[in-house]
């Protein structure tokens, strides 16, 4: 699993000059064909073994390619005054399969193996391909500032404080994607299943009906409540004894990352330079698998010491810091 964040995060570097070069459309269809690719050669691996470490490189940078390339192709796509509204409203494609496929993993694995399993990865990422051909880059201004490249985004003084709450936010993000299974399975409280479920219909109603409201109040104001709803979900899981209690806890983290990621994205594509957006885009999505790479040795060790209750509140209290000193670093920039 690390092998696979830390190919993703090397990457990033040259996909996103290459896109700021390139254009997005041809990095689409490359990231498209490696992902079938690499879908249809899980089934070649029998041990853990090098060939292993190969395929989960190579799914490195497709996941890369494909989340970095659609999320600036989708920038690019969207008019400015509305552009939080139509990340959030786009990024329902990237929740419904927390929901979805977690329940079709299941059935399949209840009546096959796990070859069936990646079988059918390898269908839906042929489908994604596929639906990827109509794609068409979308023309700049040539007034537009120059770009500088991907080390010039990264240090640009105005995105700094949203690479510092965009990594804060995605080590949290560790708790819940990395350790609520665990939690679960040690526990016996809820299910794995009603917590997701709960997380993800709450991020995608927020989304559906919401989506203006960033906007609307301003995208730095209505951060800060979504940090905050993201902080009591993880509160709630720390003192959780009942499946109940759990489900309540999905709904809270799942509307606190509902706006969330649309409006650092929004943030960040709104300050780079438009030369420079898929380097800048490329930084921002490599935060969330320097999160897991991070997050889960740190949260793994409080566990270990003192248990899952004390971790949870360790996440809780990480967005909050995070959230605290962000609003300070970027005081100047409001």
């Amino acid at each position: 699993m690390s092998v696979t964040a830390a190919t993703a995060i090397l990457w990033r570097p040259p996909l996103g000059t290459l896109m700021d070069a390139r254009g997005r459309r041809g990095v689409i269809l490359a990231g498209g064909v490696l992902n079938v690719l690499v879908c249809a050669l899980y089934p070649t691996v029998h041990d853990l073994g090098l060939w292993l470490y190969v395929v989960r490189a190579a799914h490195g940078v497709a996941e890369a390619t494909l989340f970095t390339a659609l999320m600036t192709h989708a920038a690019d796509l969207l008019p400015p005054a509305r552009r939080t509204e139509g990340i959030g409203l786009y990024g329902i494609s990237g929740l419904l399969p927390m929901s979805v496929s977690g329940v079709l993993g299941d059935v399949i694995l209840r009546h096959g193996t796990y070859a069936d399993l990646f079988h059918v990865s390898t269908a839906f990422a042929v489908a994604s391909l596929l639906l990827s051909l109509p794609l068409r880059d979308v023309q700049h201004p040539t007034h537009e500032l120059p770009g500088r490249g991907f080390m010039a985004a990264l240090a640009q003084p105005d995105l700094r404080p949203l690479w510092f709450i965009g990594l804060a936010f995605a080590t949290a993000l560790t708790a819940q994607f990395t350790f609520v299974k665990t939690f679960v399975l040690e526990t016996g409280i809820g299910s794995v299943g009603l917590f997701f479920t709960a997380y993800a219909i709450a991020a995608i109603f927020l989304r559906l009906f919401f989506a203006w409201v960033p906007e609307r109040v301003g995208p730095k104001r209505a951060l800060l409540p979504a940090l905050a709803t993201l902080a009591v979900g993880y509160v709630l899981l720390a003192f959780a004894t009942t499946p109940v209690a759990i489900t309540i806890a999905g709904a809270c983290a799942g509307l606190g990352h509902g706006f969330t990621f649309p409006i650092l994205s929004g943030l960040v594509v709104e300050r780079a330079r438009v030369a420079e957006r898929g380097a800048a885009t490329s930084i921002f999505t490599a935060l969330f698998d320097a999160g897991a790479l991070v997050g889960g040795p740190l949260l793994g060790a409080v566990i270990r010491e003192v248990g899952y209750p004390a971790m949870f509140l360790c996440a809780a209290a990480l967005v909050t810091v995070g959230a605290a000193l962000f609003t300070v670093a970027d005081r100047r920039h409001a």
